[in-house]
Protein backbone atom coordinates (compact mmCIF):
# COMPACT_ATOMS: atom_id res chain seq x y z
CA UNK A 1 0.00 0.00 0.00
CA UNK A 2 1.64 3.17 -1.20
CA UNK A 3 0.99 5.47 1.97
CA UNK A 4 4.09 8.30 2.54
CA UNK A 5 6.11 10.49 0.44
CA UNK A 6 9.81 10.39 1.34
CA UNK A 7 12.24 13.14 1.53
CA UNK A 8 15.37 12.23 -0.05
CA UNK A 9 17.21 11.62 3.08
CA UNK A 10 13.77 9.47 4.39
CA UNK A 11 14.77 7.45 1.04
CA UNK A 12 18.20 6.18 2.18
CA UNK A 13 16.93 5.91 6.02
CA UNK A 14 14.03 3.95 5.66
CA UNK A 15 12.39 5.61 8.39
CA UNK A 16 9.62 8.30 6.94
CA UNK A 17 7.19 5.43 5.76
CA UNK A 18 4.00 3.52 6.67
CA UNK A 19 1.73 6.15 7.39
CA UNK A 20 -2.04 5.57 6.87
CA UNK A 21 -3.18 7.01 3.22
CA UNK A 22 -3.69 11.20 3.46
CA UNK A 23 -6.64 12.02 5.25
CA UNK A 24 -6.97 8.98 7.34
CA UNK A 25 -6.32 8.08 10.73
CA UNK A 26 -3.19 6.44 11.83
CA UNK A 27 -4.02 2.91 13.17
CA UNK A 28 -1.93 0.42 14.52
CA UNK A 29 -3.00 -2.92 14.38
CA UNK A 30 -4.09 -4.51 17.78
CA UNK A 31 -2.94 -8.03 19.03
CA UNK A 32 -5.03 -8.57 21.50
CA UNK A 33 -8.42 -9.02 18.91
CA UNK A 34 -10.39 -6.01 20.23
CA UNK A 35 -11.54 -3.13 18.05
CA UNK A 36 -10.09 0.28 17.90
CA UNK A 37 -6.55 1.40 18.01
CA UNK A 38 -4.20 0.28 20.73
CA UNK A 39 -2.19 2.56 22.80
CA UNK A 40 2.07 2.89 21.92
CA UNK A 41 2.24 0.68 25.00
CA UNK A 42 2.17 -2.53 22.88
CA UNK A 43 2.70 -5.61 24.41
CA UNK A 44 3.53 -9.25 23.20
CA UNK A 45 0.82 -11.84 23.26
CA UNK A 46 0.08 -13.73 26.41
CA UNK A 47 2.09 -16.93 26.52
CA UNK A 48 0.05 -20.11 24.44
CA UNK A 49 -0.98 -23.12 27.19
CA UNK A 50 1.35 -26.04 26.56
CA UNK A 51 -1.44 -27.45 24.34
CA UNK A 52 -1.75 -24.77 22.11
CA UNK A 53 2.21 -25.02 21.78
CA UNK A 54 2.09 -28.50 20.41
CA UNK A 55 -0.23 -27.27 17.61
CA UNK A 56 0.84 -24.00 16.97
CA UNK A 57 2.76 -22.91 13.64
CA UNK A 58 3.62 -20.16 15.65
CA UNK A 59 5.70 -19.24 18.96
CA UNK A 60 6.44 -16.19 20.59
CA UNK A 61 10.28 -15.04 21.35
CA UNK A 62 12.34 -12.31 21.79
CA UNK A 63 14.95 -10.47 19.69
CA UNK A 64 17.37 -7.94 20.79
CA UNK A 65 14.70 -6.68 23.49
CA UNK A 66 11.79 -7.19 21.03
CA UNK A 67 8.83 -9.65 20.77
CA UNK A 68 8.34 -11.37 17.85
CA UNK A 69 5.72 -14.07 17.01
CA UNK A 70 7.46 -16.22 14.64
CA UNK A 71 5.44 -18.65 12.29
CA UNK A 72 6.85 -21.76 10.29
CA UNK A 73 5.32 -23.58 7.26
CA UNK A 74 6.75 -26.60 6.55
CA UNK A 75 6.09 -27.89 3.03
CA UNK A 76 5.37 -31.55 4.77
CA UNK A 77 2.59 -30.06 6.91
CA UNK A 78 1.41 -27.34 5.31
CA UNK A 79 -0.07 -25.26 2.09
CA UNK A 80 -0.17 -22.15 1.17
CA UNK A 81 -2.44 -19.78 -0.92
CA UNK A 82 -3.22 -16.37 -1.35
CA UNK A 83 -6.72 -15.05 -0.56
CA UNK A 84 -8.19 -11.50 -1.46
CA UNK A 85 -11.96 -11.99 -1.10
CA UNK A 86 -14.98 -14.00 -1.69
CA UNK A 87 -15.47 -15.13 -5.16
CA UNK A 88 -16.87 -12.01 -7.14
CA UNK A 89 -16.98 -10.01 -3.87
CA UNK A 90 -14.58 -7.03 -2.21
CA UNK A 91 -11.54 -8.32 -0.63
CA UNK A 92 -12.19 -9.27 2.68
CA UNK A 93 -10.22 -5.73 4.41
CA UNK A 94 -9.87 -7.59 7.04
CA UNK A 95 -8.54 -10.93 8.96
CA UNK A 96 -11.79 -11.43 11.23
CA UNK A 97 -13.86 -10.92 8.21
CA UNK A 98 -11.84 -13.82 6.63
CA UNK A 99 -11.87 -15.59 9.38
CA UNK A 100 -15.82 -15.45 9.30
CA UNK A 101 -15.92 -17.42 6.33
CA UNK A 102 -12.67 -19.66 6.85
CA UNK A 103 -12.92 -23.03 9.04
CA UNK A 104 -9.79 -22.51 11.77
CA UNK A 105 -9.51 -26.38 11.77
CA UNK A 106 -7.98 -25.70 8.85
CA UNK A 107 -5.80 -22.92 8.86
CA UNK A 108 -2.58 -23.03 10.89
CA UNK A 109 -2.48 -19.34 10.44
CA UNK A 110 -3.17 -16.35 7.91
CA UNK A 111 -1.08 -12.91 7.82
CA UNK A 112 -1.63 -9.92 5.37
CA UNK A 113 0.85 -9.75 2.56
CA UNK A 114 1.24 -7.67 -0.08
CA UNK A 115 0.57 -3.59 -0.69
CA UNK A 116 -1.99 -2.26 -1.88
CA UNK A 117 -4.78 0.50 -3.00
CA UNK A 118 -7.46 2.59 -1.05
CA UNK A 119 -9.52 -0.28 -2.52
CA UNK A 120 -7.55 -2.92 -0.81
CA UNK A 121 -6.63 -4.39 -3.93
CA UNK A 122 -2.86 -4.69 -4.41
CA UNK A 123 -0.96 -2.76 -6.45
CA UNK A 124 1.95 -5.33 -7.49
CA UNK A 125 2.16 -8.71 -9.01
CA UNK A 126 -1.04 -10.97 -7.71
CA UNK A 127 -1.75 -14.35 -7.94
CA UNK A 128 -4.52 -16.31 -6.57
CA UNK A 129 -5.59 -20.32 -7.11
CA UNK A 130 -2.93 -20.15 -10.26
CA UNK A 131 -5.30 -16.86 -11.89
CA UNK A 132 -3.25 -13.28 -12.28
CA UNK A 133 -4.91 -10.88 -11.21
CA UNK A 134 -2.18 -8.07 -11.26
CA UNK A 135 0.95 -7.43 -13.36
CA UNK A 136 4.77 -7.51 -12.02
CA UNK A 137 5.09 -3.76 -11.02
CA UNK A 138 8.44 -2.58 -12.05
CA UNK A 139 7.38 1.09 -12.06
CA UNK A 140 9.71 3.25 -10.02
CA UNK A 141 8.14 5.71 -7.11
CA UNK A 142 8.17 6.53 -3.31
CA UNK A 143 7.21 4.35 -0.18
CA UNK A 144 7.92 1.29 0.86
CA UNK A 145 7.17 -0.78 -1.84
CA UNK A 146 9.53 1.07 -4.79
CA UNK A 147 12.63 0.65 -2.23
CA UNK A 148 13.98 -1.39 -4.93
CA UNK A 149 14.65 -3.75 -4.89
CA UNK A 150 11.24 -5.13 -3.97
CA UNK A 151 10.54 -8.94 -4.30
CA UNK A 152 7.78 -11.42 -4.68
CA UNK A 153 6.71 -14.17 -2.32
CA UNK A 154 5.61 -16.97 -4.60
CA UNK A 155 5.23 -20.73 -5.09
CA UNK A 156 3.21 -23.99 -6.57
CA UNK A 157 2.37 -26.85 -4.37
CA UNK A 158 5.48 -27.26 -1.58
CA UNK A 159 7.90 -25.22 -3.84
CA UNK A 160 7.92 -21.33 -1.79
CA UNK A 161 10.38 -18.92 -3.02
CA UNK A 162 11.33 -15.08 -2.03
CA UNK A 163 12.93 -13.04 -4.68
CA UNK A 164 13.71 -9.67 -6.03
CA UNK A 165 11.78 -8.51 -8.53
CA UNK A 166 14.29 -8.13 -11.36
CA UNK A 167 15.28 -11.38 -10.44
CA UNK A 168 11.29 -13.20 -10.61
CA UNK A 169 11.43 -11.66 -14.12
CA UNK A 170 14.22 -12.96 -15.40
CA UNK A 171 14.08 -16.30 -14.07
CA UNK A 172 10.41 -17.41 -13.61
CA UNK A 173 8.51 -18.59 -16.64
CA UNK A 174 5.50 -20.16 -15.48
CA UNK A 175 3.22 -18.78 -13.80
CA UNK A 176 2.73 -19.98 -9.85
CA UNK A 177 -0.42 -21.07 -8.12
CA UNK A 178 0.23 -18.41 -5.64
CA UNK A 179 2.06 -14.62 -5.73
CA UNK A 180 2.33 -11.59 -4.09
CA UNK A 181 4.81 -8.65 -4.76
CA UNK A 182 5.78 -6.00 -1.85
CA UNK A 183 8.45 -4.19 -0.68
CA UNK A 184 11.30 -3.40 -0.09
CA UNK A 185 13.64 -6.73 0.44
CA UNK A 186 14.51 -7.15 3.95
CA UNK A 187 17.67 -9.57 2.86
CA UNK A 188 18.97 -10.49 -1.11
CA UNK A 189 21.25 -13.31 -1.50
CA UNK A 190 22.19 -13.19 2.11
CA UNK A 191 22.60 -9.95 2.41
CA UNK A 192 20.96 -7.25 4.40
CA UNK A 193 18.76 -4.21 1.49
CA UNK A 194 22.31 -1.63 0.77
CA UNK A 195 19.58 0.82 2.03
CA UNK A 196 18.76 -0.37 5.54
CA UNK A 197 20.54 1.21 8.48
CA UNK A 198 21.17 -1.46 11.47
CA UNK A 199 18.25 0.40 13.70
CA UNK A 200 17.04 3.25 11.63
CA UNK A 201 14.80 5.98 13.55
CA UNK A 202 11.46 4.33 11.93
CA UNK A 203 9.86 1.67 14.43
CA UNK A 204 6.33 0.40 13.53
CA UNK A 205 4.58 -3.26 13.90
CA UNK A 206 5.97 -4.76 11.28
CA UNK A 207 5.23 -8.59 8.96
CA UNK A 208 7.63 -10.28 7.01
CA UNK A 209 8.35 -13.84 5.13
CA UNK A 210 11.59 -15.69 4.34
CA UNK A 211 12.16 -19.35 2.71
CA UNK A 212 15.09 -21.04 4.00
CA UNK A 213 17.64 -23.47 2.36
CA UNK A 214 14.69 -26.21 3.40
CA UNK A 215 12.11 -24.81 1.43
CA UNK A 216 10.19 -23.78 5.06
CA UNK A 217 8.78 -20.25 4.94
CA UNK A 218 8.85 -17.90 8.16
CA UNK A 219 6.77 -15.64 8.61
CA UNK A 220 7.32 -13.26 11.22
CA UNK A 221 5.37 -9.75 12.82
CA UNK A 222 6.55 -7.89 15.70
CA UNK A 223 4.89 -7.48 18.80
CA UNK A 224 5.87 -4.27 19.35
CA UNK A 225 7.33 -1.65 16.80
CA UNK A 226 10.56 -2.27 15.38
CA UNK A 227 12.80 -1.06 12.79
CA UNK A 228 13.70 -2.44 9.45
CA UNK A 229 16.83 -2.52 10.15
CA UNK A 230 16.52 -5.62 13.36
CA UNK A 231 13.90 -7.11 11.62
CA UNK A 232 16.47 -8.06 8.17
CA UNK A 233 19.06 -8.75 10.86
CA UNK A 234 16.60 -11.18 12.57
CA UNK A 235 15.95 -12.99 9.17
CA UNK A 236 20.04 -13.20 8.29
CA UNK A 237 21.51 -14.11 11.72
CA UNK A 238 19.16 -16.30 13.52
CA UNK A 239 16.85 -17.73 10.90
CA UNK A 240 19.68 -17.25 8.32
CA UNK A 241 17.33 -16.62 5.47
CA UNK A 242 19.00 -16.03 2.84
CA UNK A 243 16.03 -13.98 0.90
CA UNK A 244 13.43 -12.08 2.90
CA UNK A 245 10.40 -10.04 1.57
CA UNK A 246 8.92 -6.63 4.33
CA UNK A 247 5.19 -7.71 3.49
CA UNK A 248 3.56 -4.73 5.81
CA UNK A 249 3.98 -2.35 8.46
CA UNK A 250 1.67 -0.66 10.93
CA UNK A 251 -1.50 -2.64 9.66
CA UNK A 252 0.20 -5.86 9.88
CA UNK A 253 -1.80 -8.33 11.58
CA UNK A 254 -1.75 -12.34 12.48
CA UNK A 255 -4.72 -14.83 12.85
CA UNK A 256 -3.73 -17.83 14.70
CA UNK A 257 -6.36 -19.77 15.77
CA UNK A 258 -4.28 -22.23 17.61
CA UNK A 259 -3.81 -19.36 20.49
CA UNK A 260 -7.17 -17.49 19.38
CA UNK A 261 -5.04 -14.96 18.32
CA UNK A 262 -6.70 -12.46 15.61
CA UNK A 263 -5.47 -9.21 14.86
CA UNK A 264 -8.00 -5.93 13.94
CA UNK A 265 -7.63 -2.76 12.75
CA UNK A 266 -6.81 -0.75 9.96
CA UNK A 267 -8.32 -2.09 6.47
CA UNK A 268 -5.61 -4.95 4.70
CA UNK A 269 -5.38 -5.71 1.68
CA UNK A 270 -3.95 -9.49 0.58
CA UNK A 271 -4.01 -12.56 2.68
CA UNK A 272 -1.47 -14.66 2.95
CA UNK A 273 -3.19 -18.56 4.21
CA UNK A 274 -1.23 -21.27 5.72
CA UNK A 275 -3.46 -23.98 5.43
CA UNK A 276 -3.27 -27.92 7.02
CA UNK A 277 -2.72 -30.95 5.47
CA UNK A 278 -4.13 -33.59 6.11
CA UNK A 279 -1.59 -35.17 8.42
CA UNK A 280 -3.55 -35.32 11.60
CA UNK A 281 -1.98 -31.93 13.03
Amino acid sequence: MTRCLFTALALLALSGCDAQPEGEPVARARIDGQAGAPGSDVTPEPAPSLASQVESACRSIIFEDTPLTHCLAVPSRHNIAMDLGPAGGAPYGGLASFAQNREADSIAFAMNGGMYDEDNRPIGYYVENSERLKELNTADGEGNFHMKPNGVFYGTGGEWNVRATESFLANVTERPEFGTQSGPMLVIDGAIHPTITADGPSRLIRNAVGVDDEGRAHFVISNAPISFGKLARFYKNELSVKNALFLDGNVSMLWNPATDRLDTGAPIGPIIVVEKKDTGE
